[in-house]
């Protein structure tokens, strides 16, 4: 299946280089282009791609707005956020807004197109150095000792939780995504999305970040 992309990002520059790249790259195709966030939302209404490569600092409709309008239209599109800007508002606004992916530009041009296939598999990404932050930022309140008893075993992860669940919950705070869950336990895809799912459920995590914080608050992971 060919993945069909948006790239919204005001510098024609980073757009035309990302299109050349992409263009290389079999299973993905640019359907559309935009300088701004109102036109990303037009381009997703008109053209419903599969992920949009969005930029966050936009002149008039910025990035993070972008995507909550785009969160709200009946497409099935994913928004992965590629920006310059790492700071904490604009990583905890990109994904209060509902991104799927968060990356700085600095990454590797092979990590992008990665990036780009994790998300439209529905899966979700974020770069080692946002997620270093954001477990920084939960890792030291007080819940984190709480839950884990200070000993950062996990004892305090929950009764109905199993054993290889628990052992999915640490690699998904170690920043894994499915395809590398699977390989590192020698399980399928889709049953790595299986378990995934259902920490989800047993966990009442919100997504995917919220488990990576998880994994730290019960001590699975140290900081």
């Amino acid at each position: 299946m060919t993945i069909r992309v948006v790239l919204a990002d005001d510098q024609p520059l980073i757009r035309t280089g990302l299109r050349v790249l992409i263009a290389d790259t079999p299973d993905l195709v640019v359907v559309g282009e935009a300088g701004t966030g109102a036109e990303a939302v037009e381009q997703v209404h008109r053209l419903r791609p599969d992920v949009v490569v969005m930029d966050i600092r936009m002149p008039g409709t910025d990035g993070i707005e972008a995507t909550r309008r785009i969160g709200e239209l009946p497409v099935d599109t994913r928004v992965l956020v590629l920006t310059t800007f790492d700071d904490d508002d604009s990583v905890y606004g990109a994904l209060r807004a509902g991104a799927s992916g968060f990356l700085v530009k600095d990454m590797a041009l092979d990590d992008i197109l990665g990036a780009i296939r994790v998300v439209a598999s529905g899966d979700a990404l974020i770069a080692p150095s946002v997620t270093r932050r954001l477990i920084g930022e939960f890792a030291a309140r007080p819940a984190a000792t709480a839950k884990s008893g200070g000993q950062g075993e996990g004892s305090g992860v929950p009764g109905g939780v199993t054993e290889r669940e628990r052992e999915v919950l640490v690699l998904v705070g170690r920043g894994l995504s499915n395809t590398e869950i699977a390989a590192e336990l020698h399980i399928s895809v889709a049953t790595a999305k299986a378990h995934v799912a259902r920490l989800f459920t047993k966990l009442a995590a919100r997504d995917r970040v919220h488990l990576v914080i998880m994994a730290y608050e019960f001590g699975l992971v140290a900081p």
